[in-house]
């Protein structure tokens, strides 16, 4: 099983990080993908994938509640470490207008960067989307941007925005919001086929039934595996097998 979504480079991580990932290995993850925050957080992630190269694959950008007042210092830190690493693709990027629309602006201005980054590398994006889903299908939908492709990561939209988007050619991230019990997450995605699925945690956020409250880990994705197997009534190898072949489709985008 593939996670193409957890920050293992976080702090909850770091303390012990060959004991974390040997658990996770044990769990039958084969790769965890790693979405970028900021120019620190890019620090930690570029050292943990150069020590597990084979197993932990980076990604870089600016995540959109990271958009400041120095958000274009940032994306030139950014691009700097870009035009010097191979990574799989441009994220985690986006627009998120739920805590605070103080910088919508220019999130704006920074995902439409990011996305010109992926497109002049022949990369793939990792897509943050929270209460923002209108600006980001209308944006998407732009011409120029008619050739990207990538992840929705923890979709939370509704049927018709799902519909939208893997239409564009997105494949929407399933993490364990897909195990709450008032979740209508299934009832907006039950018409997506599994061709257009991906597994991630956002490890160590989002833990899955009956681990919710406590830091998330690779490890978890089987339970997810799981309640989507029973959910899309289907084995779980079946499952796994597609998910799998989509993730893959990603790295060969990007050559990785």
């Amino acid at each position: 099983m593939i996670d193409t979504h957890a920050h293992l480079y976080d702090v909850h991580f770091q303390e012990d990080i060959i004991f974390h990932l040997k658990e996770i290995q044990n769990a039958g993850v084969t790769e965890v993908w790693l979405p970028n925050c900021d120019s620190e957080s890019w620090v930690d992630l570029k050292k943990l994938s150069e020590n597990h190269p084979d197993f932990v694959l980076p990604m870089i950008g600016l995540h959109p509640t990271y958009v400041k007042e120095n958000y274009l210092e940032e994306l030139a830190v950014l691009k700097k470490e870009l035009d010097n690493k191979k990574v799989l693709a441009i994220g985690e990027i986006g627009l998120d207008y739920y805590w605070d629309t103080t910088f919508a602006d220019q999130q704006m201005d920074a995902f439409k960067q990011q996305c010109h980054w992926a497109l002049d590398l022949g990369l793939w994006v990792d897509i943050h989307c929270r209460k923002a889903y209108a600006d980001l299908i209308k944006t998407l939908n732009l011409p120029e941007f008619s050739p990207l492709g990538g992840i929705i990561h923890c979709f939370a939209g509704d049927a018709r925005e799902a519909k939208v988007l893997t239409d564009l050619g997105y494949y929407l991230g399933i993490g364990g919001v897909i195990t709450y019990k008032n979740t209508t997450l299934f009832e907006d995605i039950k018409d997506i086929p599994l061709s257009r699925i991906v597994l991630e945690t956002d490890a160590p956020y989002l833990s899955p039934v009956p681990f919710r409250g406590k830091p998330n880990s690779p490890k978890n994705i089987p339970i997810i595996a799981q309640k989507l197997a029973d959910l899309y009534e289907v084995s779980l190898e079946h499952l796994v097998e597609q998910t799998n072949q989509n993730a893959q489709q990603l790295k060969t985008i990007s050559g990785y």
